[in-house]
C-alpha cells in the first residue's frame, strides 16, 4: 500500500517536470524570433545610415587638411621671419655683435634645410637662391674678420717679455750676457725642471671669438681658406719674433767662413734661442693653435706645422752647419753643449711638435741631435789622434811644461765638466760597453798618445838630463792635474801611482846624467901618490899639490857650467823642484865636503889657493838653490 502511493507520487512529479521543459522551449523559440526580427531591424537601420557616415567622415577629413595647411603656413612664414632676422644681421656685419652674427649663419641655415626639404613649395628654388646668397655673404664677412681680428692680435713678442718667461737662472744679466750658455750640464737639472712662462701671444678673451669663427669655416667647408690665412698671419709673427731675439738666416757658407772666436759666440746665442723658442715661443704657439681649433686636431696639428715649420728650419740649420762643418778639437765642447740642449729639448719637441702634420719637424731634430753626437764622437776620435801626431815645434828650452800638455789636460778636465753628457752620448751611440768604462777609454788614450807625443818632443833636446828633466816636468804635471780632478775616479789609482813612478824614474835618471861627470872629480879616485899608486883611506901625504888643483879647477869649472845652464831651466812645480835640489844636494855635498875636508889643506897651504877652492859647501848649497828658476842668461846670482 505504501509503495503504491510512492509511486504515484513519482508519477505526478514527472508528469510537472515535462510540462516546464515544454513551455521553457517555447520561450526560447520565441526569444530566437524576436532576435531574428531586430537583427534584421538592424541592418535597414545601417544601410540608412551609412551615407550620413561618409559626409561626416569626409567634413572631419577636410578639417584636418585645412588646420595642416594653416600649420604649413605658419612654419613657412616662420622661415620667412628668420630670413628676413638673418638678413639684417648679416647686413650689419659681424665686428659689433659675432654672437648674434654666429647665431644669423646657424638661422640661414635651418632656413636653407627646411627649403631644401620641402621643394613642392612652388617658390622655393627662388628663396633658397637668396638664402645660399646670403650666407655666401655671411661666411665671406667671417672669413675677413676672422682675418682682421687674428692680424690686429698677432703682434711679434719683444725679446724682453720672452726673458721675462725663462726662469731667473737663465736670463740675461745687466752686462747684455746671457746666463743660459753653460758648459757640460751645471744647468741641465736646473733648466729642465724650472717654471717657463709662456708668453700670452693673443689675449684669452680673443681666443674663444677666434675659434668660434674658425669653426663656422670650417662647417662651411673652407678649411684651406681658414689654413691659408692663419699661416701667413703667424708664421710672419713667430720668424718677426725670432729675428728681434737675434736668430739669424746662416747658411753652411756663411758658417764656415767665419772666425772661430764669432762662430762660437754664435754657437752660444743659438743655445739660448733654441731653448726660448721651443720652451716659450713654440710651446705658446701650440696652445694658441689647439684653443683656436679645438675640436678639430688633425686641422690644429697641420696649422701649427706650417706656422712653425719655417722657423724651425731655421733653427736647425744653423745646427746642422755646424754638426757638418770642418771638424777641430776646440768644437767638441761647443758640439757637446749643442748635443747637450737638443736632449734636453727632446720631450719637449715630441710633445709640442705632436700629429703625424709635425712628423718632418720631429725627425729633423732626432736627426740633428744624432748629427752633433756622431760628428762630436768623430772629433773626440781625431783629437786623440791629433795629441799623438802634434808635430809643433814650439821649442820649451827651459824643460818646462810643453803648451800642448797643458792645452791637452785642461781639455781632458774641461770634458769631465761634462761627464753627463759624454755617457748619455756613449750611451745612445756608442759600442754597446758600459758608458763609465768607454769614457775612461776614451780618456787612457788620450794621455797615451800625449805621452808618446812628449816623448818624441823630448828627443829633441841636446843634452840628455834636460830631456829626462822635461819628460818628469810634463808626466808629473799629467798626473798632478789627475790627482787634482775627477779624472782620479775615473783612470782609478793604478795609472796614479804608474805614473807618479814614471816620475821618479826621470827625476833619478836627470840626477845620473847630469851630476855623475862632476861627482868624479870630487872623488879621490885617480889620484896619484908620489908613489905611483892611489891615494887610500886618509893619507893625502902622497897626493900631488899640481894634480888637486886641476881637480879643484874642474870641479869649479863644471859646476859653474851646470849652475849656470840649470839656473835657467824650470821645474814649475814648488814641491818637485824643493825634493830635486834636495835630492842633487844629497849627492853632490857629502861628497864634496868630504873631498875638501881631506884635500883641501893641501891646497890651501900653496900659493893662490882662493883661485882653486872656489866655493864652500855652504856656497854650493845656496847656489843649488837657484836651480830651476828659468833664469835669464844675463840675471845674476844671488
Amino acid at each position: 500500500m505504501a509503495i503504491d502511493n510512492g509511486m504515484d507520487l513519482l508519477s505526478e512529479r514527472a508528469v510537472l517536470m515535462r510540462e516546464s521543459l515544454q513551455k521553457s522551449q517555447t520561450i526560447t523559440d520565441n526569444v530566437v524570433s524576436i532576435l531574428g526580427s531586430f537583427d534584421s531591424r538592424l541592418s535597414a537601420l545601417e544601410s540608412a545610415m551609412r551615407p550620413t557616415q561618409i559626409r561626416t567622415h569626409a567634413i572631419r577629413k577636410a578639417h584636418e587638411n585645412i588646420d595642416k595647411t594653416l600649420k604649413s603656413a605658419e612654419v613657412i612664414l616662420s622661415q620667412f621671419d628668420l630670413l628676413r632676422q638673418a638678413e639684417t644681421k648679416v647686413l650689419k656685419g659681424p665686428h659689433e655683435d659675432l654672437e648674434s652674427y654666429l647665431e644669423a649663419i646657424a638661422q640661414l641655415r635651418k632656413v636653407i634645410r627646411y627649403f631644401s626639404s620641402n621643394k613642392s613649395f612652388k617658390n622655393s628654388d627662388g628663396v633658397l637662391n637668396h638664402a645660399n646668397s646670403l650666407l655666401a655673404k655671411a661666411q665671406s664677412k667671417l672669413e675677413d674678420e676672422f682675418k682682421q681680428l687674428l692680424a690686429s692680435y698677432s703682434k711679434a713678442v719683444e725679446p724682453d717679455r720672452l726673458f721675462d718667461g725663462l726662469p731667473n737662472s737663465l736670463r740675461p744679466s745687466a752686462d747684455g750676457e746671457g746666463n743660459g750658455k753653460s758648459h757640460g750640464g751645471h744647468h741641465n737639472d736646473d733648466s729642465e725642471t724650472a717654471a717657463y712662462t709662456l708668453p700670452i701671444l693673443i689675449p684669452s678673451r680673443v681666443l674663444p671669438l677666434l675659434h668660434d669663427l674658425a669653426q663656422q669655416m670650417v662647417q662651411a667647408g673652407h678649411q684651406q681658406l681658414l689654413l691659408q690665412i692663419y699661416r701667413e698671419t703667424r708664421t710672419f709673427v713667430l720668424e718677426e719674433s725670432l729675428r728681434k731675439l737675434g736668430v739669424e738666416k746662416l747658411s753652411k757658407e756663411d758658417v764656415q767662413r767665419m772666425q772661430w772666436e764669432v762662430l762660437e759666440a754664435k754657437i752660444g746665442n743659438w743655445i739660448h734661442f733654441m731653448r726660448i723658442a721651443v720652451k716659450l715661443l713654440f710651446a705658446g704657439e701650440r696652445q694658441v693653435c689647439d684653443q683656436i681649433f679645438r675640436g678639430f686636431d688633425s686641422l690644429s696639428d697641420q696649422c701649427f706645422a706650417e706656422v712653425t715649420v719655417s722657423s724651425v728650419s731655421m733653427l736647425l740649420s744653423f745646427g746642422d752647419a755646424i754638426a757638418r762643418s770642418k771638424r777641430s778639437p776646440e768644437k767638441l765642447f761647443v758640439l757637446l753643449d749643442m748635443y747637450e740642449i737638443m736632449r734636453e729639448l727632446h720631450t719637449e719637441i715630441e710633445t709640442i711638435f705632436k700629429g703625424k702634420a709635425c712628423l718632418e719637424i720631429r725627425n729633423s731634430a732626432t736627426g740633428l741631435t744624432k748629427r752633433l753626437a756622431q760628428t762630436a764622437q768623430e772629433t773626440f776620435g781625431d783629437f786623440e789622434e791629433a795629441v799623438e801626431k802634434d808635430a809643433t815645434k814650439t821649442a820649451v828650452l827651459d824643460g818646462t811644461v810643453h803648451p800642448l800638455t797643458s792645452y791637452v789636460i785642461n781639455y781632458v778636465k774641461f770634458l769631465f765638466d761634462y761627464q753627463a753628457t759624454l755617457k748619455q752620448l756613449f750611451s745612445e751611440f756608442g759600442n754597446g760597453d758600459d758608458s763609465n768604462s768607454q769614457l775612461a777609454s776614451v780618456t787612457m788614450r788620450i794621455m797615451q798618445a800625449l805621452q808618446n807625443n812628449l816623448e818624441g818632443k823630448s828627443k829633441q833636446y841636446k843634452d840628455p838630463a834636460l830631456t829626462h828633466l822635461f819628460l818628469m816636468n810634463n808626466i808629473h804635471y799629467m798626473v798632478r792635474s789627475v790627482r787634482r780632478s775627477e779624472a782620479k775616479d775615473l783612470l782609478g789609482d793604478d795609472w796614479v801611482q804608474r805614473h807618479r813612478r814614471i816620475v821618479q824614474q826621470h827625476a833619478n835618471l836627470y840626477k845620473r846624467t847630469a851630476w855623475t861627470k862632476i861627482l868624479q872629480t870630487s872623488s879621490a879616485q885617480g889620484l896619484t901618490s908620489s908613489g905611483g899608486g892611489s891615494v887610500e883611506g886618509g893619507n893625502s901625504s902622497g897626493v900631488s899639490r899640481g894634480l888637486l888643483k886641476e881637480r879643484f879647477k874642474m870641479f869649479n869649472m863644471q859646476f859653474d857650467e851646470l849652475h849656470q845652464r840649470q839656473s835657467q831651466w824650470t821645474v814649475p812645480d814648488t814641491e818637485l823642484r824643493e825634493s830635486l835640489r834636495l835630492a842633487v844636494a844629497e849627492v853632490l855635498l857629502p861628497a864634496y865636503r868630504s873631498f875638501l875636508k881631506r884635500f883641501g889643506p893641501l891646497v890651501e897651504s900653496g900659493k893662490n889657493s882662493q883661485r882653486y877652492i872656489k866655493y864652500t859647501a855652504e856656497d854650493l848649497e845656496r847656489l843649488l838653490g837657484e836651480l830651476f828658476e828659468g833664469k835669464s842668461v844675463n840675471e845674476p846670482r844671488r
